[in-house]
């Protein structure tokens, strides 16, 4: 999901130019853009699921403003990418552009950098989040070796949310529809699902309360410890993303 920060003229990292492709609606509030063109000879992938760009946008100051996002897929023959955006009507500077996101339309990002990747020691996997997560629980899952087991626990406001995950058999995908999007929402699945044997690895990224809570129920009630566990918050529920990203520095805005 999209953090924001403010950037200078001069970008700390190089940016790469792309065109847009092709985009389709995935769900009536998710859209998925496909990007290529000459500027993805400059794209350096990275073997973590979990890879995000810094898309760059121009806000309505002439402002440069970067939002942050997962990469759901990486084609090298096609040489394009995906990235899915989360779209709710006009809020917002890159869901409205994706929403109308045309081929030929141009973008530029810096990155990727890199986060979670499945430990393929562990005995069994966990993923836990909402819509801002799923492109990065949909390429953890398609990485996952054919035999692997675990669940995976995503909430949603509608059934008309839902989309098809590929998943190994033996990974049960659960969608939660919860209109109401309760904080304890996720961390109840966890306290009410049956626990496997062995070492888990766990993947929760989402709304930053829901984390909170789930870090409750992973850490003090299951018992797990911190290498086992990625914990994010992608987005806060009632502040902007400026004020979301501002607040990552004070105490309200620590997860872990």
């Amino acid at each position: 999901m999209a953090l924001a920060s403010r950037t200078s003229s001069r970008s700390p990292r190089p940016a790469i130019d792309l065109t847009v492709v092709a985009s389709s609606w995935l769900t009536p509030h998710l859209v998925r853009v496909t990007l290529g063109g000459p500027g993805f000879a400059r794209f350096e992938d990275r073997a973590e699921t979990d890879k995000y760009v810094k898309l760059m946008f121009t806000d309505t100051d002439s402002l440069i403003v970067t939002r942050t996002y997962t990469v759901r897929r990486v084609d090298h023959e096609a040489q394009t990418l995906d990235i899915d955006f989360v779209v709710h009507g006009d809020e917002g500077l890159a869901g409205p552009w994706a929403a109308s996101a045309a081929p030929g339309a141009s973008l530029r990002l810096m990155g990727p950098g890199g986060g979670y990747a499945p430990n393929t020691e562990a005995s069994w996997y966990l993923y836990l989040g909402d819509l801002s997560a799923v492109p990065a629980i949909a390429a953890a899952l398609a990485a996952l070796p054919a035999d692997a087991v675990g669940a995976a626990f995503i909430e949603v406001d509608a059934e008309d949310a839902i989309v098809t995950l590929d998943a190994p058999h033996g990974v049960d995908v659960h969608w939660v529809v919860d209109a109401e999007h309760a904080t304890e929402t996720l961390a109840d699945r966890v306290r009410g699902m049956t626990w496997r044997d062995g070492t888990v690895d766990v993947f929760a990224h989402g709304e930053r309360e829901s984390m909170k809570a789930l870090r409750r129920a992973l850490f003090d009630e299951r018992g797990l410890d911190r290498g086992q566990v990625s914990l994010s918050g992608y987005w806060a529920r009632g502040r902007t993303e400026d004020r979301f990203q501002a607040e990552k520095r004070e105490p309200i805005g620590q997860i872990l």
